[in-house]
């Protein structure tokens, strides 16, 4: 018997988060001119409130059933690796494609407090899913996430109008290894692509002494759990190992404006048919999420 496949569904399949209109959220859910502006000079917004408890411990129950290998639906993940590292010292955990499986992380690209504000820093655009991430590093051996910039991962589609969105299920510190920036380096170019779970500091090599300098404003992102962060798709980030006594678990929304289109003519996401290059990426595993109301001006 074939495990059910919530990719068909291209909208919210429960009640977890309430049915609004898109003027409804708008108005509700709007983020403050100030938030935006902030986002569009550092790069990045912290600590925007995405998730009740009930929500948290849904999405983390969700989490523990399909973090097994032997989960009935694991053939539906893109990508599923119980330790990405191969180093047992430094351990994470990192899959893509769980929305397909369990209706909370189905649902959750529909939350309303979500689509909002990707849609305003995305320059009030309608807001298209473009894939979902699950990063969890354990308690005292929980390894790093490179530095890098989304963007190197993602060249196959096109133009750079994307936007991410990390949030904790746990309490995110500097203990635990929570995500750092380095502020307004989105206004860098391209950078070389690194290994996500390889050398913490690969990337530094392909830097200038300006862009190296900068490393000295990192900013470390403390947030409780249920909070979010939202990126730049050239914001250069990372985190650090786990060597603390609390887990730090996180699930991560990628999306882009509403006309993005494939680069590429071969698969965008393992097992997605192929969209033809210059042809927009739309359809059954990138569902429209969010329109924002008529009369609200684009940026």
């Amino acid at each position: 018997m074939s495990y059910r496949d919530l990719s068909f569904a291209a909208e919210p399949v429960s009640r977890m988060f309430p049915r609004l209109s898109a003027e409804e959220a708008w108005e509700r859910y709007r983020l403050p001119d100030e938030q935006v502006e902030f986002f569009e000079e550092n790069g990045y917004l912290s600590n925007v409130k995405l998730l009740q408890e009930a929500q948290l411990q849904q999405l983390r129950d969700e989490l523990t059933a399909i973090a097994d290998p032997e989960h009935p639906g694991n053939e539906l993940f893109y990508e599923f690796h119980s330790n990405e590292s191969g180093d047992s010292d430094a351990v994470l955990f990192h899959s893509l494609g769980h929305w397909r499986l369990t209706p909370g992380f189905h649902d959750v690209l529909w939350n309303p407090r979500f689509v909002v504000a990707a849609s305003q820093l995305l320059g009030n655009k309608a807001v298209r899913f473009w894939h979902d991430q699950l990063f969890c590093k354990p308690a005292h051996h929980g390894g790093v996430v490179a530095w890098h910039q989304d963007y190197s991962y993602w060249t196959r589609t096109g133009p750079i109008q994307h936007l991410t969105c990390w949030t904790g299920l746990d309490d995110a510190t500097e203990a635990n290894g929570c995500l750092q920036y380095i502020p307004g380096s989105h206004r860098w170019k391209l950078l070389n692509k690194t290994a996500l779970a390889g050398d913490m500091e690969g990337l530094y090599a392909h830097l200038d002494p300006a862009q190296q300098r900068a490393f000295d404003n990192k900013v470390a992102i403390e947030m409780k759990a249920g909070y979010g962060t939202f990126h730049h798709p050239l914001l250069v980030h990372g985190s650090y190992a786990n060597r603390s006594d609390h887990s730090r678990r996180a699930f991560v929304l990628n999306v882009f404006a509403d006309g993005t289109r494939s680069n590429v003519n071969e698969q965008l996401l393992e097992g997605v048919p192929a969209i033809a290059e210059g042809e927009k990426m739309e359809g059954q595993f990138f569902p429209l999420l969010y329109t924002p109301p008529s009369g609200v001006g684009q940026g």
